[in-house]
């Protein structure tokens, strides 16, 4: 493999307390040196990264590749590739894609494309239940065997709090975290926005706060009994968060992360009739979109995610309820965790923290850092350089973005995994 220099960069890694200007030694794939003065190193490669920042490859916990099963919408190259270009070196697929991630087959034929499209670090979350139908526990353990680094059940309810204690039981004795999306379904209720004026205005189903900081609360509860690991996908309000701030400081074993969009749209952000703006769970109010920041910046949420979701142009045709909620965003994960940073909701390193050692740390893996000796899992990018959302510089097959057309600000211009460079501006 390669040896490679990064020089002159403003190397950000939160896990060693890095923040300074020097220079980055890659040998074997893995981290040889940092900011350190390295004699008889002769790069095969050199890199300059004058003006831009240097930090760990981005590790995200929900990317929808749409593959297999839904090749029309998106592939594991295509979007393995709009991956790379965001600088997220090492992703996580939830378990509903089509058949589910709930056999070993599956999981070894997701492993075969990403390994074509050149993208080793596709980690399958295993469905919690049988097919995803929410009564029948999948083998967790063969899962976990097999390759799978959590599990969870998607946007699929459970049939009853039993099941989910079985299923909490089953994954604690094997160590293997939990991850759900909160949601009350018989509260959501197929709804499409938040309750509140917006929908009130427009006249569309809605769904409420209490859908998600109850199911929150149900599954706290359980947490605490079965002593599972857990952690909650893309909190939306601010009484969830209330809650797991309340379990953290009683010393419950639980994270959470948010999608990078709830931190900067609310339901008045919303044109009623583009169906962009239609995600899961819903843009809440602009009260909400607050706490969420606070709880980023006090550690009650730990990590940003994109929660990518490419469609095809269809999904997004017709009625407002009637689309398939989602947003394209990998490649908008950058820039709005930077616009976040120029708000003061968060410095740089928390946004960076939050993008690279806290979801490693979650996973239990070892990424999201610059330590000597770890795989040289790198990004690299200008934070001042400008772009615009559109079809030139677009990777993703899924252009369902409300951000398509505006200009963003932070771009990557290097995406290390394992020492290969799999993008470069």
């Amino acid at each position: 493999m390669k040896k490679i220099h990064i020089s002159n960069g403003h190397i950000i890694d939160p896990a060693n307390n890095i923040d300074q200007q020097g220079s980055v030694y890659i040998a074997d794939g893995k981290i040889f040196a940092v900011n350190e003065q390295v004699s008889d190193f002769t790069a095969d490669i050199s890199i300059d990264a004058s003006n831009s920042i240097v930090c760990p490859g981005f590790v995200d916990l929900s990317v929808r590749l749409r593959d297999p099963g839904q090749s029309y919408k998106g592939t594991i190259l295509s979007e393995t590739m709009a991956a790379a270009s965001a600088g997220v070196t090492t992703l996580c697929l939830p378990p509903d894609t089509s058949p589910v991630i709930d056999t070993q087959a599956v999981i070894e034929l997701i492993a075969d494309k990403a390994e074509k499209a050149s993208y080793a670090q596709v980690y399958p979350i295993g469905a919690l239940t049988h097919k995803l139908a929410g009564s029948e526990l999948s083998s967790m353990f063969a899962l976990k065997e097999a390759g799978c680094i959590a599990v969870s059940n998607a946007t699929a309810p459970l049939a009853s709090l039993l099941v989910l204690r079985r299923a909490m039981e089953y994954a604690s004795s094997h160590n293997l975290l939990v991850m759900y999306q909160p949601d009350e379904a018989s509260l959501s209720n197929q709804g499409c926005v938040h309750e509140g004026a917006f929908a009130t205005r427009y006249g569309l189903p809605c769904i409420p706060e209490a859908a998600e900081s109850i199911a929150v609360a149900q599954y706290l509860e359980l947490a605490d009994l079965t002593g599972c690991r857990l952690h909650f996908s893309q909190i939306s309000c601010r009484r969830s968060a209330i809650k797991i701030q309340q379990a953290k400081k009683y010393g419950l074993k639980v994270t959470a992360d948010v999608a990078i969009h709830q931190l900067h749209l609310t339901e008045d952000d919303i044109e009623p009739f583009n169906s962009s703006f239609h995600v899961l769970p819903p843009f809440r109010t602009k009260k909400d979109k607050q706490s969420l920041r606070e709880s980023l910046a006090n550690g009650t949420i730990d990590i940003i995610c994109s929660d990518h979701q490419p469609h095809d142009i269809d999904a997004k045709l017709g009625a407002f309820p009637e689309t398939e909620p989602g947003i394209s965003s990998l490649e908008t994960l950058l820039p709005l965790t930077l616009r976040l940073v120029q708000d003061n909701a968060i410095t740089l390193s928390q946004g960076i923290a939050a993008l690279t050692q806290n979801p490693a740390e979650t996973l239990g893996i070892q990424r999201g850092t610059l330590t000597s000796g770890l795989p040289a899992d790198i990004c690299i990018f200008d934070p001042a350089l400008s772009w615009i959302v559109n079809q030139d510089t677009w990777k993703s097959a899924g252009h369902n973005t409300p951000f398509w057309g505006q200009t963003l600000k932070g771009r990557v211009t290097h995406a290390l995994q394992s020492g290969e460079i799999i993008y470069a501006l």
